[in-house]
This record gives C-alpha cells, structure tokens and sequence, in this order.
C-alpha cells in the first residue's frame, strides 16, 4: 500500500489530532485516542447487504469526507495507512474474537488488528473492535496490567495466541486472542465476516468526557438498545422507538453523516432481520 494514497492532513482533521508527528509511542498513544473518539465503530453497511471496499481511497471517502464510521477492517486499514505515512512500522495481524466465550473456544480469525514496532518494544494498536478497543497502545507481552485511558488491559498467553482482557465489574474478560503472524490474504478475511451475521446490527463507540478519570465511559448500540457504561462496570441502558430517535442517536451521539433516508432504510431492515433485544456477547 502506497501512503501517498492517504490524504494525512484530512484524515488529521477528521479525528481531531494536532499534535506531534514523529512515531513515537506517546504520539501512538495520542492518535489511537483521537481516532476512536473520533470515527465511530459501525456495521450499517453490513448490514443493508453492502460489501465493503477495502482500498485507500474509499475508506477515505467513506470514513474521512462522509464523516461516516467502518469496522475493524476499515478502520484499522485507514489507521494503518496513517500510521505508515507518519512513518511507523507496522505488521497486520488477526485474531479470534472470544467475547462473552470461553477463552480457548475454537473461533476463525475474523478480526484485523496491528503490530507496531517501536524502541520500547512491539505494541498492539487496534481502533477497530468497538466496544473494549483499547484506546492506548498496549505493549504485546503476557501478565502485565496495562492501564488505558478507559479499562486496565492485559494479556494472557493460550496455546501461543496472547489473549487480550480487559477487568470490568465482575473480573476479567475476554476480548480476543492474537494471532501471532500476518495473514495470508485480507479480502478472502473481509468476505467471510460480512456474510457471517447478517441480522441486526451494532454501533459501538467509545465515549469519553473530560479526562481519563472515574467517570470514563463507553456507549454502544445494538438493534434498538443503547448502552453507556462506565468505567466501574455500571450500565444505564435505554431502548429507540421512535425514527426521531434513531436519527438523534445515530447522527448526534455517534456523529454519523447519514440522511434521514439512509437511517429510516437502517430502521427498517433492523425491524425486519434484527434480534430484537436479544443479547449479544460483543456489545453487552
């Protein structure tokens, strides 16, 4: 991938960032938090039947100058193209998604995440899981708490694949288990996660008010159901009924440029293939 493909200045605008340059961890660390505060997590397109497209330019046009939001292999391939035109060296990797499973639970590699090498050692950085992306750096090595911005973070080892968790309310849980080599071919990966849940549809996003501190928070939506959680595990949840609704939420609270069109063809699929209220182990 070419990074003058990246228009880096407006994808800078976009989330907000302007700060150091030079890839540095802390730099790292200052661009994952305005990305995922910035471009919201979300599958709508999935959803309506819309196979994404994966190359620089559409991601720019989709997730820069529509202000609209992308999964994980939209976001973190846009977030890659950035990294790499700061000049960072970076390596995709995928992982097993384990949320709300058990940890060893036999899962296909449906998630992108990267690698990014650094002199203080090889970090992961991913702003493309939605709810529990970590919102910092973490550094790839077993059995150390990390703190984030949002939950304290670690990794376990399993069968040779680290296994990100993250301690809320009631201990530790498990996000996903990294796959410690690059894939083979990314499109054949996006192919079989678009057709894999079709029903419903989920936006989450990482919502934050002043600093990092106690009151730190997530809100996420799944199907009708918005969830904002605080960092101390607390969950208030509320449920959309009205299309008035849907439109406050989508475009005020997650910032999503969509017309009142594209929304109500949203809602309306939502009520005909979603799930309802039922719960979903990613974005409980």
């Amino acid at each position: 991938m070419s990074v003058t493909q990246l228009d880096q200045k407006a994808w800078l605008a976009r989330i907000g960032y302007t700060g150091p340059l030079t890839p540095t961890l802390e730099t790292l660390n200052q661009l994952i938090f305005a990305h995922s505060h910035s471009i919201p997590y979300e599958t709508l397109d999935i959803m309506l039947g819309r196979l994404p497209k994966l190359d620089v330019p559409t991601l720019q046009q989709k997730m820069i100058a529509s202000r609209r939001g992308g999964y994980c292999f939209e976001q973190n391939m846009l977030f890659r193209a950035g990294l790499r035109s700061l000049g960072y060296r970076i390596t995709s990797l995928q992982g097993r998604v384990v949320r709300g499973l058990e940890i060893d639970a036999p899962r296909p590699a449906i998630h992108m995440l990267l690698k990014v090498e650094l002199p203080e050692g090889t970090y992961l950085a991913d702003v493309g899981f939605g709810n529990l992306a970590p919102t910092c750096a973490l550094l790839l090595v077993p059995q150390i708490e990390q703190e984030t911005p949002h939950e304290v973070m670690r990794f376990i080892d399993v069968g040779g694949e680290l296994t990100l968790q993250a301690r809320l309310k009631h201990g530790w849980q498990h996000i996903y288990r990294v796959i410690p080599y690059p894939p083979l071919r990314w499109r054949i990966r996006d192919h079989q996660l678009v057709h894999r849940d079709p029903s419903g549809y989920a936006i989450p996003r990482q919502h934050h008010r002043g600093e990092p501190g106690p009151n730190r928070s997530r809100i996420t939506m799944y199907n009708a159901r918005v969830t904002v959680r605080g960092a101390e595990g607390h969950a208030e949840k509320r449920w959309l009924a009205t299309q008035m609704e849907f439109r406050h939420v989508l475009r005020g609270e997650f910032g999503l440029n969509m017309s009142d069109q594209q929304i109500d063809e949203c809602v309306a699929v939502m009520k005909a293939k979603g799930t309802g209220d039922a719960p979903h182990p990613f974005f409980a």
